[in-house]
């Protein structure tokens, strides 16, 4: 039995994917700004900008979210498949 969604329309959890993997690279971008002044031997940069580095973690979160969603939505979808 063939899906009648198309194959291009995002999924559930599509977006939070999407979202949590730019918010992971802005964090990483600005966990090199952070540490390049620590390795070059100038000023290093204010304290909150080690906070900005958290955001890798937070994206990794938000994208773990929206992976375990669309497992979810497949699960269900396969368990309605199977009724």
């Amino acid at each position: 039995m063939r899906d009648k969604t198309p194959t291009n329309s995002p999924g559930p959890g599509d977006r939070l994917i999407r979202a949590g993997a730019l918010v992971f690279f802005a964090g990483a971008l600005a966990t090199l700004v952070t540490v390049a002044p620590l390795l070059l031997h100038t000023t290093p940069f204010p304290t909150y900008m080690f906070g900005l580095s958290m955001l890798m973690g937070v994206g990794f979160l938000v994208a773990g979210a929206g992976v375990l969603r669309s497992v979810a939505a497949e699960r269900r979808a396969a368990r309605a498949a199977r009724s």
